[in-house]
């Protein structure tokens, strides 16, 4: 598939009252310091018809207007504190095209061929992208990438709504909570929980990585749909044992433990090996007061779970849930509070950096995992006015182990699943990812 990128530009928001000073900038807080540093991108199939990009460009801007960091640049400030500055300088907007139809099996099946249809990942100063791809059927696929040191998928999903309305002739509604300031720490400080090797690590900390005869040529991104039949019955089996204090396990716990065991015995771990899967708890309803579900920012902090892969599979299935259910539990307003509190008065004196960054230095995560939900997040409502997307999925991004949950696009609560693996497991996993057994 050739793409022919036709233009590509800068576009600059627009507002509609008032307008905040180029000189103006905002901190980012604690919990967007400890998060990834890089670009991540989506994809959106549309089917005929489809608005024009003019539409579309005067509903981005419009949006920018609302949310003017997305339109700004990171910095630093005078005391090398990073901020988001909000000059203006715009978002990257690329129109695109394709010489024939849109075939639906480069977007059902994840590979590199996704990565032409958004802008490159790399040395990007601009914090959002756009990319509009024009296909000879009429169908459009936007993509969209997004830094994630400005906002999380709760917050990034709410702009994206907020485009899509804002392309329909729609105010846009809710309104943002941009305050990043809110996070105070407590005096005095209580450091009630071990943050230094879980969020943050020392600038030398050496990351050791498993001596494995694969390297990353070998990851190959498998998609696994989930019909609601198949969640039905694996609810009832991992909640068929272990009680959640008399509750059944939620779909995302049966979900994970499920394959958190069949990737642990695909990829032929020995018994005696710890494995670990690392999971987003967002702290919006966690923290006490509440955060409004509007705010906008990061607010992410992560649960792990850890296992002997000998008592992970040779327990049954809800002794997985249950560690993960757990894990996830332990991660409440006490924790948020002290993280806060870590982050405020030892960083800095004890020099440490975001645990993320040497995760992202590699692209091999065995013999963990981590688990990206995106099943709670409104991505599917962006509307530009002809319809919701036919699809919607994350973009090509071979980290073996880090696993995307993605409702499916049918819309009856089935899940699609993007796992990479190295191909040597990826034959094992295909034929047990749908067993109960």
């Amino acid at each position: 598939m050739k793409v022919n990128i036709g233009r590509s530009r800068l576009i600059k928001p627009i507002y509609q009252d008032n307008h905040p000073p180029k000189s103006h900038c905002i901190p980012l807080s604690v919990f967007d310091r400890v998060t990834y540093n890089q670009h991540l991108a989506v994809i959106y199939a549309y089917c005929p018809p489809t608005p024009p990009n003019i539409t579309l460009e005067l509903g981005l801007r419009t949006a920018l207007g609302v949310y003017p960091e997305w339109a700004g640049r990171l910095g630093k400030d005078n005391y090398g504190n990073p901020i988001i500055l909000l000059n203006d300088e715009g978002i990257r907007f690329v129109e695109a095209y394709v010489d024939c139809a849109l075939d639906k099996t480069i977007i059902f099946k994840p590979s590199s061929s996704l990565l032409r249809l958004h802008p490159s990942l790399e040395g990007v100063v601009e914090l959002v992208q756009v990319q509009i791809t024009r296909f000879t059927c009429g169908s459009m696929v936007v993509g969209f990438t997004a830094h994630h040191l400005v906002a999380d998928g709760n917050s990034t999903s709410s702009f994206l709504v907020a485009w899509g309305r804002a392309s329909r002739g729609l105010e846009i509604s809710p309104l943002p909570f941009p305050d990043r300031t809110i996070f105070y720490p407590r005096n005095p400080p209580k450091f009630e929980f071990e943050h230094k090797g879980v969020e943050y690590v020392t600038k030398n900390l050496k990351q050791v990585y498993p001596l494995i005869n694969c390297n990353v040529d070998d990851i190959v991104v498998h998609k696994v749909h989930y019909s609601v039949d198949f969640l039905s019955n694996l609810k009832a089996k991992t909640s068929s044992t272990y009680g959640n204090n008399n509750k059944p396990f939620s779909t995302f716990d049966s979900i994970v433990a499920h394959l958190w065991r069949a990737i642990t015995r695909a990829r032929g771990l020995h018994g005696y090996e710890t494995t670990r899967v690392r999971m987003s708890v967002d702290g919006r309803a966690r923290l006490n007061p509440k955060v409004p579900n509007e705010y906008f920012g990061n607010l992410v902090l992560w649960a792990f779970a850890s296992a002997k892969v000998n008592d992970l599979l040779t327990n049954p299935l809800p002794y997985a849930a249950n560690l993960l259910h757990e894990a996830v539990i332990k991660i409440n307003d006490n924790y948020f509070k002290s993280f806060i509190d870590f982050a405020n008065h030892k960083v800095n004196e004890e020099d440490l950096v975001p645990n993320t960054t040497a995760d992202t230095q590699e692209s091999i995560l065995w013999p963990n995992l981590e688990v990206d939900s995106w099943l709670r997040f409104p991505f599917y409502d962006l509307d530009f006015g002809k319809g919701g997307p036919h699809i919607f999925m994350p973009s090509f991004f071979p980290t073996e182990g880090m696993i995307f949950l993605v409702p499916s696009f049918i819309g009856d609560g089935s899940i699609d699943v993007f796992v990479p693996l190295f191909q040597q497991s990826l034959t094992i996993f295909k034929q047990i990812c749908y067993s109960l057994d």
